[in-house]
């Protein structure tokens, strides 16, 4: 597992790979959490939330969880969460960027997130009725 400190270092160097737009309003910035998000419809401690995208009193912010992070990847190494970091890092900035340009369609992120979610719980669904 990897500790806070070196989560915190990827998560800089992952950023600095960004283009400078993609910060663009996001006026809370992104933060780290050490919390576990296990997200309110999971069915059991096999779902977790690595990152979540917020917008509130006009503040829009990033927040990425360590604490997810170390429960579905207890085994990675910095070079594995670097990778897996850069593809939730980048998650959460499409959600930003089509919150910004007004993007709530079927083909949005928002709406991929969506389907998933139902795919999640026909899953279980089903495995629960057996």
């Amino acid at each position: 597992m990897i500790s806070i400190e070196e989560y915190r270092t990827i998560v800089s160097e992952l950023l600095d790979e960004l283009p400078e737009a993609f910060f663009r309003e996001l006026s809370g910035g992104v933060i780290v959490s050490e919390a576990l998000v296990i997200p309110d419809y999971a069915r059991g401690n096999d779902l977790f939330a690595m990152g979540q995208y917020q917008v509130f009193s006009g503040v829009r912010q990033i927040v990425l969880f360590k604490g997810s992070f170390d429960r579905a990847y207890p085994q990675a190494d910095a070079a594995q969460a670097r990778e897996i970091l850069r593809g939730v890092l980048r998650h959460e900035f499409r959600h930003h960027m089509e919150y910004l340009g007004g993007v709530h369609n079927s083909s949005s992120l928002e709406a991929e997130d969506e389907r998933e979610k139902q795919a999640y719980l026909s899953l279980h669904a089903k495995e629960s009725s057996r």
